[in-house]
């Protein structure tokens, strides 16, 4: 992607990929709208970057990066999606380490570790996908361990999960190289 003719935006708002879709019309269209809008935003963040700008972070001490977001995002989905709702809390958790947080602290600047992290993100991201079109009932709920919630909880705590980190890749985005916007 190109910057929209030095508006500070990332594509011509007339031709936002995130905007070409129809107004989802149910609670489960919308919410799957909404999760796909913010996966589709933050991808724009880090769109065109240098493993080693994507490795950038914010302010000592904290390991804050662009890299390390879309590592811990891979994370979540792969938590929320293949551990819990699919019911497989046996599979190993990705980027876990009982010492700090190895989604941040291990996220490296090298063309290597970026291609894992987005190879990974992106095979969670289309594992979710495919769960929640499958998904029939927002109403049943899910235990794991002593915890339960329905479905739609997680998925609209997914929508905030999301949210929350473009506005990190927002600020990140900006410090390395001026973008902002959409």
């Amino acid at each position: 992607m190109t910057g929209f003719q030095g508006s500070g935006f990332f594509d011509n708002p007339a031709t936002d990929p995130r905007l070409q879709t129809p107004n989802a019309s149910g609670e489960k269209a919308v919410l799957t709208d909404y999760l796909e809008f913010y996966r589709r935003t933050f991808e724009m963040k880090c769109d065109g970057l240098t493993p080693e700008q994507l490795a950038t972070r914010s302010v000592p001490p904290s390991t804050l990066s662009l890299l390390g977001l879309l590592r811990h995002l891979g994370r979540v989905e792969h938590a929320w999606f293949r551990r819990v709702l699919d019911a497989h809390l046996e599979v190993d958790k990705l980027y876990h380490h009982t010492d700090g947080d190895v989604a941040f602290d291990a996220a490296e600047g090298t063309e290597e570790c970026v291609a894992q992290a987005w190879s990974t993100w992106r095979r969670e991201v289309d594992f979710a996908r495919a769960w929640l079109n499958d998904c029939d009932d927002l109403d049943r709920v899910v235990t794991w361990g002593e915890e339960s919630a329905e479905v739609r909880d997680l998925v609209v705590h997914m929508i905030e999960e999301y949210a929350r980190h473009c506005g990190h890749a927002d600020l990140l985005r900006e410090c390395i190289d001026g973008r902002t916007g959409q």
